[in-house]
């Protein structure tokens, strides 16, 4: 069941760094054929895609922003209140820029790949605060 209590939320976020690094890229149109986005967004300027930075490299695509992808992976509520806020609020503490991506089950967040590991440190510690 998914978690709406803030507290519950960032106790038990358990921030996991997934391999790779992952870039933003962005389309007139459509996703190419063939793309394999982690994530898309559907804009009146275009689609953009976040894509591993190799595939994208592969490809020829041009991109901006390397960055690593973490994943709190407890499992939130759509609904649930604060838990973007209360994240992004200890990042900005460290200096740390952060997109975030609500999926149904986990929430996603792109980090500047040079503080990737500064930033699931600097989740860990809000966690182990609101134990």
């Amino acid at each position: 069941m998914a978690e709406r209590d803030l507290r519950t939320l960032l106790a038990g976020m358990d921030p996991v760094l997934n391999p790779g690094r992952y870039v933003y890229c962005t389309f007139p149109g459509r996703v190419p054929t063939g793309l394999r986005p982690v994530v898309t967004v559907a804009e009146a300027e275009g689609v953009t895609a976040v894509v591993e930075q190799s595939e994208a490299d592969a490809l020829g695509l041009a991109y901006t922003f390397p960055s690593a992808w973490i994943t709190l992976r407890i499992h939130s509520a759509l609904d649930a209140v604060g838990l973007t806020a209360a994240v992004a609020g200890r990042l900005t503490e460290h200096g740390i820029s952060c997109n975030v991506v609500a999926g149904f089950h986990h929430d996603h967040l792109f980090v500047a790949a040079e503080h990737a590991e500064q930033a699931v440190k600097a989740l860990g510690e809000l966690a182990a605060e609101s134990g």
